[in-house]
């Protein structure tokens, strides 16, 4: 065993990482209310490996799609239990992530060195929204199709670009395949890899600067 790590070690010079690690100051003022932007992340890991693990029986066709999903949760092998912790990580990483917002805000963890910071999280904040809306539509029920056509619709009063907006976001003037196609493919590819570049960036930036002062 140390022959492997004295190998990385000559390599990577992992103790090096390990000691910044294990000697990062935190804080006395930190509080649970600070974990919160963990909690978060420990969600999106959850919906990550759910949500991976469904790709093996969705099909994203607006003919199979409901019939993929009633399959998962009722043939399918502990499927309905991956279809729930999916779903409601999903409203947990929601609230959580509300949380976090306000707690960042009423604590001035916004103000300066740590602008950029709270960039980079109203940007995931966007994110996650992003993540709700394509997800509650890719069931294709009533429901799913109904939410997909209104919020589709609602950059269309946006005058001269509104119709263009609409048009590329359905994959044509009219809620169908394409339209189900777009919200999949940004659903799990799209979006998780901008969360992903977005939560490194938003991860450095709070290693860098620390965590901010008390109120």
């Amino acid at each position: 065993m140390s022959t492997v790590y004295d190998w990385f070690q000559e390599r990577l010079e992992i103790q090096a990482i390990a000691d910044d690690i294990t000697s990062k100051y935190v804080p006395p003022h930190v509080n649970i209310f600070y974990c919160l932007g963990g909690i978060t992340l420990t969600c999106f890991i959850i919906q990550v490996a759910t949500g991976f693990a469904m790709t093996f029986y969705y099909r994203p066709t607006v003919t199979e799609a409901f019939s993929s999903v009633e399959y998962l949760m009722t043939e399918v092998n502990f499927g309905w239990l991956i279809r729930s912790v999916h779903r409601w990580s999903a409203s947990m990483m929601v609230l959580n992530m509300i949380l976090h917002v306000c707690r960042v805000y009423l604590t001035g963890g916004f103000k300066k060195p740590r602008e950029l910071t709270w960039v980079t999280g109203v940007l995931l904040a966007s994110v996650t929204v992003s993540f709700g809306v394509t997800g509650y539509s890719l069931p294709w029920d009533q429901v799913g199709y109904w939410a997909c056509k209104i919020v589709t619709g609602v950059p269309d009063a946006i005058p001269v670009v509104g119709g263009l907006i609409v048009e590329v976001l359905r994959g044509g003037v009219s809620v169908g395949q394409s339209t189900l196609t777009r919200f999949y493919s940004a659903h799990t590819f799209v979006l998780p890899v901008v969360a992903s570049v977005l939560m490194l960036t938003h991860f450095l930036m709070i290693r860098k600067q620390g965590i901010s002062g008390p109120l």
